[in-house]
């Protein structure tokens, strides 16, 4: 049995129909939904872990077959790979596997894949690089190459360094997703919990017009008096 295929038989052995069930309610699987089409055979989070550390030396071919799987969990495991074989590569690695996730962005197409990966790949390989590749994400058509752009700029936040994240906040301000309200939110509040006083900065420039689930996740962590004033139009 070739390894990919151990790899599958692997996953169908942890896999659970109560489990799958669920999964494909809570990512929105239904017609019209984000997740249309999206299949789930049942297996947690922690056990796709567990095997993607199994098969990290799965060749990029082969992580490839399981991109273009239709089946959720085999896209999460080969994601994981790759996070783990990025962080254990030298440069000319590294490249590859960055380029590597750029083609493969339509395969990369819930919530989970894209924060589970992008900032790990993404954003750490654009650490001391040119960083126009993520406005150029941010303004695709994409739902998913959107968030890819935002959350792939967690890695510099970590650093303290907030122009990137704030810029690509900028051009999904008026993003009509819900999904793209939350992940910019997110990001917003990762730069409070570095420095309030840059995220109140940006946001005493756009809180009045922007999305109020974005504006909900962006002052979680503020005091009850600043989250009134920043609720008031």
């Amino acid at each position: 049995m070739t390894q990919i295929n151990q790899l599958k038989q692997d996953l169908q052995a942890l896999a659970t129909e109560e489990r799958a069930k669920a999964s494909a309610r809570y990512f929105k699987t239904g017609p019209g939904q984000y997740g249309e089409g999206d299949i789930f055979i049942g297996v947690t989070v922690p056990d796709t872990r567990k095997i993607a550390k199994k098969y990290k030396t799965l060749q990029l071919n082969e992580i490839s077959e399981l991109l273009k799987s239709k089946i959720h969990e085999y896209r999460l495991t080969a994601l994981l790979i790759l996070v783990e074989q990025f962080n254990n590569s030298d440069e000319k690695e590294k490249q590859e596997i960055y380029d590597f996730y750029l083609n493969h962005t339509k395969h990369i197409n819930n919530w989970d894949l894209v924060d589970s990966s992008s900032h790990h790949i993404i954003g750490k390989h654009l650490k001391n690089k040119d960083k126009d590749i993520l406005e150029k994400l941010a303004k695709s058509s994409s739902l998913w190459d959107k968030r890819i752009a935002i959350i792939s700029t967690f890695q510099f936040i970590r650093k303290k360094d907030f122009k990137e994240s704030l810029n690509i906040a900028e051009i999904l301000m008026n993003d009509k997703h819900d999904l793209i309200h939350k992940a910019v939110g997110w990001m917003l509040r990762e730069i409070g919990n570095k420095d309030q006083e840059a995220e109140k900065q940006f946001l005493n420039k756009h809180y009045k017009t922007m999305p109020r689930t974005m504006l909900r996740y962006a002052i979680e962590k503020f005091s009850k008096e600043d989250k009134m004033f920043y609720m008031k139009k």
